[in-house]
């Protein structure tokens, strides 16, 4: 004879999941708070090293949604993150300190009302300079790992995908080039410039070179350098991360000018000039 099931009594809610905190060093907490490109009372916005996985993952060490832990306040949920960036890529990356803003920024980010700007090293210029890049992703697993290819847009797997790119230097071997995607997918920006027979420097998943004229890539060279997007409490903010040292000692070594260095955070002003 089967147990009788539990049934909760009328007006008596299910209680909630406890989320146990992660416990972490006195230098992790440090260098977490060293990021905080922006913050107020309904967001931080970080500058996420290289070599940090935003979430997940198979290292065994703490992620970036781990390490947000060092901003948990007493009966306050910890911060969210809102998107996430590639392990290697460095940058502009968004989180929610409440409920209320994590659902409105999700829903924004949904309605694709983020604009991200990227910096990317890329072996030669693209041709042309500038354009838009239309082309359908799909998944592709091979053992443990994930890919995406370009394919046909009538492949039962294809995702929508578009990349917008514009050259800003270059020489007769390296571009600097900055991407902004219109579209969210997986590894879109690599792939999509791959595909044009530019594959970003440092991303051997890809095709990337690991040296470029004698100059070995540190890393995949991609850098989130700004977001926009709609602030909670209204308006438009956006919010920039200088280049960090790594991909501003590769664009010297290839003789190739850096951008101007932005502030630790340019936060733009909402319609009734009040500023974040």
């Amino acid at each position: 004879m089967s147990a009788p099931k539990f049934r909760r009594p009328p007006g008596v809610a299910k209680p909630k999941a406890v989320e146990i905190p992660i416990v972490l060093t006195p230098e992790e907490i440090e260098a977490a708070r060293s990021w905080v490109l922006y913050e107020d009372e309904t967001i931080i916005v970080l500058n996420k090293p290289a070599g940090l996985s935003s979430q997940g993952g198979r290292i065994k060490a703490h992620t970036l949604d781990d390490l947000l832990w060092a901003f948990a306040r007493p009966n306050r949920p910890r911060p969210r993150l809102v998107h996430r960036l590639d392990r290697d890529t460095s940058g502009v990356i968004l989180t929610a300190k409440t409920k209320p803003a994590a659902a409105f920024l999700g829903k924004a980010l949904e309605a694709k009302r983020f604009r991200k700007s990227y910096l990317a090293i890329t072996a030669g210029a693209p041709e042309p300079k500038g354009g838009m890049i239309d082309s359908p992703l799909r998944r592709e697993s091979i053992g443990r790992e994930a890919y995406m290819r370009v394919c046909a847009p009538d492949h039962p797997d294809a995702e929508t995908a578009r990349s917008r790119y514009r050259t800003l230097a270059h020489n007769a071997g390296a571009a600097l080039v900055e991407l902004s995607p219109d579209t969210g997918r997986m590894h879109q920006l690599r792939v999509h410039m791959a595909s044009i027979g530019r594959p970003l420097v440092g991303d051997t998943r890809y095709g990337g070179a690991l040296m470029l004229g004698g100059v070995a890539a540190p890393r995949l060279m991609l850098h989130a350098a700004s977001l926009t997007f709609p602030h909670p409490l209204g308006g438009e903010r956006k919010v920039t991360a200088p280049l960090p040292s790594d991909f501003r000692t590769m664009l010297a070594a290839l003789d190739l000018p850096a951008p101007e260095q932005p502030r630790p955070a340019t936060v733009d002003q909402d319609e009734r000039g009040a500023s974040a």
